[in-house]
């Protein structure tokens, strides 16, 4: 789905970007939008709740350096310069806990 969305939207870095914010994603409340269109309350499920699930699964497996979660997660400080370097930095194994991420909600789903 993400390759069809990149397809769709190529001239854009992000894979969600802002329609008003030129070179920012869409926002917390617009995700929380969706997901109150889609019939969700907010007592059932937040955009955030999604990113805090993600830091306890991903933490409490033990694969996964916290630093590299972190970056993923993009919980950095506002230095650009360090913000740039943390996230490169753990580069590799960031993709194999994306995709090590992916399979685990696979596996949720089937369940």
């Amino acid at each position: 789905m993400l390759k069809e969305l990149r397809r769709l939207n190529s001239s854009e870095e992000l894979v969600f970007p802002s329609p008003w914010a030129k070179g920012k994603p869409i926002s917390e409340n617009t995700m929380n939008t969706a997901l109150r269109r889609m019939g969700f309350t907010k007592e059932e499920c937040t955009s955030h709740g999604f990113r805090a699930s993600a830091s306890s699964l991903l933490n409490e497996c033990g694969k996964w350096s916290p630093d590299a979660i972190e970056a993923e997660l993009a919980h950095v400080g506002a230095d650009e310069i360090r913000r740039a370097y943390h996230r490169a930095a753990y580069w590799d194994e960031r993709v194999k806990m994306v995709q090590w991420w992916a399979d685990r909600l696979s596996t949720l789903a089937d369940s």
